[in-house]
């Protein structure tokens, strides 16, 4: 009975209130330690631009999830870029339309349509080139001194497919290979 006494004592100088609160910090940080121990997975094991549930399910319907989705994205991807060049253009004609010919502003707006014309056919030209190499379907995006080339590849790309790919991009462009992105989806 003494030692009732004095393990009601004990809780009663501690508080019922904090006691609650300890019990409650440390079952939170047990199921933290729990989380980090069944479900961390690092990001190096991940690989780069790959997501583990888009994996997990093109594994489980052999691989025919992940090509839709490739096909999806390319599909997108070159949707997007035509209506961004459309509106460009528009806007651009517009200023042409809207301004004497011999005006500075005319000249910039045919400068920027000239140049997206050249950049579209620069694009075609690598986006050709990287599909007739193999990395087939292919997104070139060719921005002043930059490009960047998002190829579907099912391994991962080597130094020389990076090599290969950046060659295209330089003799289409003159893009030196340090400012080419290429992206493996």
């Amino acid at each position: 009975m003494a030692k009732l006494n004095g393990i009601k004592r004990f809780f009663g100088k501690v508080g019922r209130r904090n006691w609650i609160i300890l019990s409650a910090v440390l079952l939170i940080g047990a199921a933290v330690y729990l989380n980090y121990l069944w479900f961390y997975d690092p990001a190096d094991s991940i690989g780069y631009g790959e997501n583990n549930m888009v994996d997990a399910g093109a594994a489980a319907n052999g691989g025919a999830d992940a090509a839709s989705a490739d096909a999806d994205y390319f599909t997108a991807a070159e949707l997007s870029r035509k209506q961004t060049r459309d509106e460009a253009i528009e806007v651009l004609q517009s200023v042409v339309r809207d301004t004497d010919e011999g005006s500075e502003e005319h000249a910039s707006a045919l400068s920027g349509i000239s140049g997206i014309a050249v950049n579209m056919e620069r694009e075609a030209n690598i986006e050709s080139l990287v599909e007739a190499k193999g990395f087939s379907p292919c997104v070139a995006v060719v921005n002043g001194d930059r490009a960047s080339i998002v190829v579907s590849h099912d391994a991962e790309l080597t130094g020389a497919d990076n090599a290969r790919i950046c060659t295209i991009v330089y003799e289409q462009t003159g893009i030196l290979p340090q400012n080419v992105t290429i992206i493996r989806k």
